[in-house]
């Protein structure tokens, strides 16, 4: 039963993650006007938005117009849901894992936002990063947190002016700096270089399977790959370091 529970929690602040990855890039409020339908403007009854549920009941089609409720609501709030259960399940149930687990939230709404608008909003961002810090179950983990968080920051800053001055052109952007501090606050140190590497494999068929002679087209966005690679390290961080362990000592 508690499981369900933070599931239930989970999803219910991946609804709101919906909100913000709608309205966040149009610079909307996220609190007025309340939720309503995009097409017809019709403000929603509370049983219109209960997370998966909702959109199960109503057959993915607004109450009213009728009109088709993208797959991305149930979606977000599903996948909310489960990092809750996972974040919980492998920290405990304790504010720290609050703490990582609503940072990988907005990790994942900023995959969406990205995918769709090539965009990445600050604001969303450094809540990420704020909320990576501060899940600390110390004061010296607090510590520890943030000095990785400046470590990465400061790496990826330097590596962009580096390869933007060997390319003649921005090869990484702002949003990218504080994202690789959001996996030092998370991971550490060696478990965050390896998720870098790791994000890089998951984007490479990915680069390749989009890449065309019109430069443009290949923009692809690298967010989401760091933040899945930054989940899987999480998850298998005892396989990661032992492997580690073995290879080097």
């Amino acid at each position: 039963m508690e499981w369900l529970f933070v599931f239930i929690l989970g999803a219910s602040i991946g609804s709101f993650m919906n909100v913000l990855i709608v309205r966040t890039p149009r610079d909307e409020n996220v609190s007025f006007p309340a939720s309503h339908c995009m097409m017809c403007h019709t403000p929603l009854k509370a049983w219109h938005n209960i997370p998966i549920v909702s959109w199960l009941v109503l057959r993915g089609k607004c109450h009213f117009c009728h009109s088709p409720i993208s797959i991305q609501y149930p979606i977000v709030e599903a996948l909310s849901g489960l990092i809750f259960v996972f974040i919980a399940m492998k920290l405990g149930m304790n504010l720290s894992a609050l703490g990582i687990a609503l940072s990988f939230t907005l990790l994942l709404s900023l995959s969406f936002i990205d995918f769709y608008y090539k965009m990445v909003p600050d604001s969303l961002n450094l809540s990420a990063l704020t909320f990576a810090i501060i899940s600390a179950t110390s004061w010296g983990q607090l510590g520890y947190n943030f000095s990785n968080a400046l470590l990465f920051a400061g790496g990826f800053t330097l590596l962009r002016f580096y390869l933007s001055y060997l390319f003649k052109k921005e090869v990484m952007g702002e949003a990218d700096i504080m994202i690789a501090a959001t996996m030092g606050a998370i991971l550490g140190v060696k478990l965050t270089l390896v998720a870098i590497f790791l994000s890089a494999l998951l984007a490479l068929p990915a680069l390749l399977l989009t890449r065309s002679e019109d430069e443009d087209s290949l923009q692809l966005p690298f967010i989401p790959f760091l933040v899945l690679a930054t989940w899987i390290v999480l998850m298998l961080d005892v396989q990661v370091t032992a492997y580690l362990a073995g290879l080097y000592g």
